[in-house]
């Protein structure tokens, strides 16, 4: 537990800040109170990622398993903040150490106390297991040693136990030496790869040791496939029961409650003198701002030292999660999948693949959140600006796929971008836009896929839309969308000898950006169904399947003026086409 710094908030939604309790990739884990007393911990997105639309979907789901399991074996959540930045989720605070730091700090554990760990742990993993959630990143580090038993924490990447296609070949999700070799191999998770990381989780209690070994990712990746666990020591009926989980083959691997049948413990894990004693490690918790100001954990005139009023106002996006409007529809089952709930809430949107367009020529390109397709009534009067471009009130049902486009988009050569499906967009002879532009690609029937494999959803706005509460002047916006390579029109493939492609592409009917501009949704287009490829001489040729042409798709938004020929390019991202 550290002490709060200067840029860190008083506050978050209702919450006064006490300390800070840990830091990781997705943001900062504070401890705070709510005006009720009760101690929270809070995961606040960091800055930097909040146009991140993959990192943010990824919280979302966090918050909607959280909330959705109920559990002894997780923490509740009490609250959240998915409207506006800043994003954040508020658990029931757990004390106690990880497993990670009781075992660096105190060594391994005893093969008896290791037996009863196994079995808590097996059936915290089997509670979740009934909610149709797999965690996909069970590990030491996510194992809180509660004085009551475990507690299972950051479900950022759980998804349901029915949705194994996960990412593209090679970017597996999890951690090395605790995820799966079928995960690794083949991007397919179920209950056994949980299996599989309490297996790999145990080996580390039971011997201090990173269970694979430890060294580069893809070398621990390798032996993870390869080679045997490492149980060097450990009681042989223990080891016994570490190998049947971490079997290669996830149809050899036991069950969870064949693992806690196999424990066959006869006293509560609480009750074990050497768990108690780790459990016991947890760091002194302040209960209120005095007495975390008096541990020097709140700086001087850091925020008021009293809670503050519910609901707060320094929030303006906040609202409770107690609304009936987050509440999940998932039911505990066996098989149940919880719902993705994609709320179409125009602030969250923000989240949609934001790229900031202002002249640059190297843009991200990022995987969108779900927008509002809500229809904004308009009252048909338009108050154009004064400092407006001049835009058609009418544009051309279409433009012409009549010069060379050298804009190209290309998935991220780096692993942790590319299983989001991020890329780079090279553009040559762009202008800017009339304001800041905002645009994703994503799959259109499986909006976490990193890749796109029949239908791709291309989304669009002014950031800005409407914010002075006019409509403003009509700004019409084509989307052309090319493959890889130039294609031959009488098979709708490449040609034998491929070619990269220099076209417009397939483009779509212009369409004014402001068409939700009262409450500032995205336009939305889907590929292939609003595309079509318009030539001089009237010739027009259907936009191809995505998969004629695996690859790095681009997606060129051009702003359209008084023809079909008069157009000009104004932003790009693209999408990478291929099987999940």
């Amino acid at each position: 537990m550290d002490a709060l710094k200067a840029q860190d908030p008083a506050r978050i939604g209702a919450h006064t800040l006490l300390a800070r309790l840990g830091a990781g990739g997705m943001g900062q884990v504070y401890l705070g109170r709510s005006p009720g007393g009760r101690l929270v911990a809070i995961k606040v997105i960091r800055d930097e990622i909040t146009d991140h639309p993959e990192a943010l979907a990824r919280f979302r789901r966090e918050v909607e398993t959280v909330r959705a399991v109920r559990s002894a074996y997780t923490a509740n959540l009490i609250d959240a903040s998915l409207d506006a930045a800043p994003y954040w989720l508020a658990t029931e605070y757990v004390s106690g150490p990880t497993l990670s730091e009781a075992v660096r700090e105190r060594g391994p554990l005893p093969a008896e106390s290791a037996g009863r760990l196994f079995a808590a742990l097996a059936e915290a993993l089997a509670s979740v297991h009934r909610y149709g959630v797999t965690h996909r990143d069970f590990k030491p580090q996510n194992v809180i040693l509660s004085p009551q038993g475990p507690v299972l924490i950051d479900f950022g990447i759980a998804r349901g136990a029915a949705d194994t296609a996960l990412t593209q070949t090679g970017f597996a999700p999890g951690t090395p030496g605790y995820t799966a070799p079928e995960v690794m191999i083949s991007n397919q998770v179920g209950a056994a790869a949980d299996v599989f990381a309490l297996g790999a989780t145990l080996a580390y209690a039971a011997t201090g040791r990173p269970p694979f070994g430890s060294g580069p990712t893809h070398a621990v990746s390798y032996r993870v496939v390869h080679e045997d666990i490492d149980i060097d020591g450990v009681e042989p009926e223990l080891a016994g029961l570490i190998l049947e989980c971490v079997a290669k083959d996830p149809a050899q691997r036991l069950g969870l409650d064949a693992v806690i049948a196999r424990c066959a413990v006869s006293s509560a894990l609480a009750e074990d003198s050497f768990y108690g004693r780790l459990a016991a490690d947890a760091t002194a918790v302040p209960q209120d701002p005095r007495s975390a100001m008096a541990a020097g954990l709140i700086p001087p005139g850091h925020g008021a030292p009293t809670p503050p009023a519910y609901p707060p106002t320094a929030e303006p996006g906040y609202v409770p999660t107690v609304a009936p409007a987050y509440v999940p529809t998932l039911a505990p089952s066996a098989t149940a999948v919880p719902e993705r709930r994609r709320s179409r809430r125009t602030p969250l949107l923000v989240a949609l693949a934001v790229v900031m367009v202002a002249g640059s020529a190297a843009l991200m390109a990022l995987k969108p959140w779900d927008g509002d397709r809500t229809e904004a009534r308009d009252t048909g009067k338009s108050s154009a600006s004064p400092t407006s471009s001049a835009a058609p009130q009418r544009a051309p049902e279409y433009i012409l796929n009549d010069r060379v486009s050298r804009d190209r988009w290309t998935l991220s050569p780096n692993p942790d971008e590319a299983a989001y499906g991020m890329g780079k967009c090279q553009q040559i002879g762009a202008v800017s836009p009339r304001d800041e532009l905002q645009y994703s690609a994503k799959d259109a029937d499986d909006p976490d896929s990193p890749t796109v494999a029949k239908r791709a959803e291309i989304s669009f706005r002014f950031k800005n839309a409407g914010n002075n509460g006019k409509r403003p002047e009509p700004y019409y916006v084509s989307l052309g969308v090319k493959p890889p390579h130039e294609i031959d029109a009488d098979t709708g493939k490449p040609y034998d000898v491929m070619m990269e492609s220099k076209n417009v592409g397939y483009t779509s009917k212009p369409v004014d950006i402001y068409k939700h501009w009262k409450d500032g949704g995205y336009v939305k287009l889907t590929y292939p169904d609003d595309f079509q490829s318009h030539f001089p001489k009237d010739k027009v040729y259907p936009a191809i399947p995505v998969a004629n042409d695996p690859g790095d798709w681009t997606a060129v938004l051009y702003h359209v003026k008084s023809s079909p020929t008069d157009y000009e390019s104004i932003g790009c991202t693209g999408f990478r086409a291929g099987s999940s």
